[in-house]
């Protein structure tokens, strides 16, 4: 188990000493038994309840039954779950076993699991039985897929996870792996295109937490967290599994999607007090006709990640349910939050400050640093970076570049030493020969009565020169009309530097997103060029 000293949480990070021999399912699991936790319910899912010795027994288990199914040391089990009991159950047994989970976005196509299985070569398919009609037309053709289990259901002609683990054992070994193995992977969310397969290592998930779900969250067993980010996400499974597990906090878990309704009804209904959320989702609570009243919540901690929050959203956020909302970054080649406001020091329109552990640096095209004030590419230097993309050396190398990790993202720090977001790399205007952030207009537009989402991409005008182009989801009892257009171009006006406004305003019913909540504006620039 890892040795963690703290002398002081505000002014240095804590000094974590991870033992070579070491794997991060049996410290996570072994922890919450060794501090009698085994009857303390560990997992609330939409079928009950699961302790934390139950927990262990379940990944016994499976890690019992990968031996039973010939799934061998490193080899890869894919996992595209629910967010269930069986998600959890399945991560740590595969990684108990010395095996390498990959966890897969739930809500993709066909031709992506393709790619996804033929790429990680995997060896096993753990799927759930609702999703199975996505993976079902391409899982014969992959060369390397021995064993396909069905959770959570029932597919004729596949073997139920269930029945396999009543035949395993309750007992498992765990087999021997160090620090620096590979432990798991993650897919990017695809926000810019291709995903590629993010290999991360034992010692990562444990050093996240203590880093960020400690000192940050202050995160405590007292905890009961539900994070609306799915596990398949690396926000979500740092959210959902490796914080929770690491102090023996409660966690609820969501198989179906997050619409207002159903958050609110997990908040309520587990006395939740850690909610994880996305921009999207908070924007789409505020806006509901049935949101709760402050007094029906007992939250005293929100985050959100994933995308830049509007400081609109955080403002009203905060006034109407008395909680702030810790706006901060992360990402899956690093795995979890290095940037972030904190409790008591939430500057709204900002990214805050960095964690301690993480150290970052801002650049210019050259790699040379930028004045304070300007904006250039945010670069990172901590100890939770992804080890590589798995069979994507050119881009392993591009993105990790020595000890940094180039994120893409634009930031500039502030007066103050705040960091502000400037957009994706890819995403950036130029405008008359000056640089305009996508963000800084979208939250210019989010801020009217009128507007629920927006979206800004660079378009040519006639001249052939980059103006910004909005697209625009309305609040309910809205409707698009081209006098509300020219309201929002003069109220943008109002807001920003006049060569800032869009000069377009495209009225969409929703915005093209990845699982994750990002919007994927290379999907709205195919539109406008298509077009």
């Amino acid at each position: 188990m890892p040795v963690v000293s703290r002398a002081d949480h505000s002014a240095s990070p804590p000094r974590i000493e991870i033992p070579r021999d070491y794997n991060a399912a049996e410290d996570l699991i072994e922890r919450n038994l060794v501090a009698g936790r085994a009857e303390k319910v560990a997992y609330i899912d939409d079928k009950g309840r699961t302790t934390f010795g139950e927990l262990a027994r379940r990944v016994n288990r499976f890690a019992n039954l990968l031996a039973l199914l010939d799934v061998r040391q490193e080899e890869r089990v894919f996992l595209c779950l629910l967010d269930t009991i069986d998600f959890p159950t399945c991560f740590l047994g595969a990684i108990k076993a010395g095996a390498v989970p990959v966890a897969a976005n739930t809500l993709l196509t066909s031709r992506d699991y393709d790619y996804m299985l033929r790429d990680s070569r995997a060896r096993l398919l753990v799927v759930s039985a609702a999703l199975w009609p996505t993976l079902a037309p391409v899982v014969a053709a992959i060369p390397t897929l021995k064993r396909i289990v069905i959770s959570d259901g029932e597919v004729e002609g596949h073997s139920s996870l269930a029945q396999l683990m009543e035949r395993a054992s309750p007992q498992h070994q765990t087999v021997a792996t160090t620090c620096d193995d590979p432990c798991f992977w993650l897919y990017s969310s695809g926000s810019t295109g291709a995903p590629k397969g993010t290999v991360h290592i034992h010692s990562s998930p444990i050093t996240t937490a203590e880093l960020f779900a400690r000192p940050i969250l202050g995160l405590t067993e007292n905890d009961t967290v539900f994070s609306a980010a799915k596990l398949f996400f690396a926000y979500g499974l740092g959210n959902a599994l490796t914080f929770p597990l690491s102090v023996g906090a409660t966690t609820v878990l969501m198989a179906e999607r997050p619409t207002p309704a159903a958050v609110f009804k997990r908040l309520i209904d587990h006395d939740v007090t850690v909610f994880y959320g996305v921009p999207t989702l908070f924007a789409a609570l505020l806006a509901a006709p049935d949101a709760p009243a402050r007094s029906a919540l007992a939250l005293r901690r929100c985050t959100s990640a994933g995308e830049a929050l509007p400081a609109e959203i955080g403002k009203r956020w905060s006034e109407r349910f008395g909680v702030d909302i810790l706006d901060g970054i992360g990402s899956t080649e690093m795995l979890h939050v290095f940037l972030t406001n904190r409790p008591g020091d939430v500057r709204y329109g900002t990214t805050g400050k960095p964690i301690p552990g993480y150290e970052l640096r801002i650049v210019d095209d050259d790699g040379k640093p930028v004045p304070r004030g300007e904006l250039g590419e945010l670069q990172i230097k901590g100890p939770t970076a992804a080890a590589m993309y798995w069979n994507n050396r050119a881009r392993t190398r591009t993105t990790f570049v020595g000890e940094w990790t180039r994120s893409g993202d634009k930031y500039r720090i502030d007066d103050d030493g705040y960091y502000v977001y400037g957009g994706r790399s890819d995403d950036m205007l130029k405008v008359s020969g000056i640089y305009v952030s996508p963000v800084e207009v979208e939250s210019a537009l989010i801020s009217h009565p009128a507007v629920l989402e927006a979206a800004v991409i660079g378009r040519d005008d006639s001249d052939l020169l980059t103006k910004p182009a909005a697209y625009v989801v309305l609040k309910g009892g809205n409707k698009g009309s081209e006098a509300l257009a020219e309201e929002l171009r003069q109220f943008v006006k109002s807001q920003l530097a006049p060569y800032k406004y869009p000069r377009w305003v495209t009225f969409v019913d929703e915005l093209p997103k990845t699982a994750t909540g990002k919007i994927q504006r290379f999907k709205l620039r195919a539109q406008a060029a298509g077009g």
